[in-house]
């Protein structure tokens, strides 16, 4: 067995951004996350439950098809519903969660997910795993 490198360090994430003031009002006032930080020109810094978010200024950006940030909530029609309420438009996919009023996939494990959009286009998710 190889000894654990980073298995016991903490995990920073990140998200692009071209457009900061955007995302700050998207990320703090939308989504209640906790700048710690505006480290103009280059990121935001933001707590998310203990892990450190860095939203990173860059000069293009061409979002992803895929998730690139997620939530696991404890009840995920209550965080939808929450959201929804302050604006946040949940993404619809063609046989995966399109019949669901909330936009909610029950995947084949169990788990239940949604995805949404910040201002620059990355596709972001909150998720409720099975008990």
């Amino acid at each position: 067995m190889t000894e654990s490198i980073l298995g016991g360090s903490e995990v920073i994430a990140f998200a692009p951004t071209t457009d900061p003031a955007k995302a700050r009002a998207f990320y703090e006032g939308v989504l209640g996350l906790r700048l710690v930080a505006d480290q103009k020109p280059f990121a935001l810094e933001f707590d998310t439950h203990g892990t450190m978010l860095r939203v990173t200024t860059v000069q293009e950006l061409n979002p992803q098809p895929f998730t690139i940030l997620g939530w696991r909530v404890p009840d995920i029609e209550e965080t939808v519903d929450r959201l929804a309420a302050v604006g946040v438009s949940f993404a619809r996919y063609p046989g995966v969660n399109e019949s669901d009023p909330r936009a909610i996939w029950n995947s084949p494990g169990g788990a239940r997910i949604a995805w949404f959009k910040d201002p620059d286009g990355n596709v972001l998710s909150v998720v409720q795993f099975a008990s």
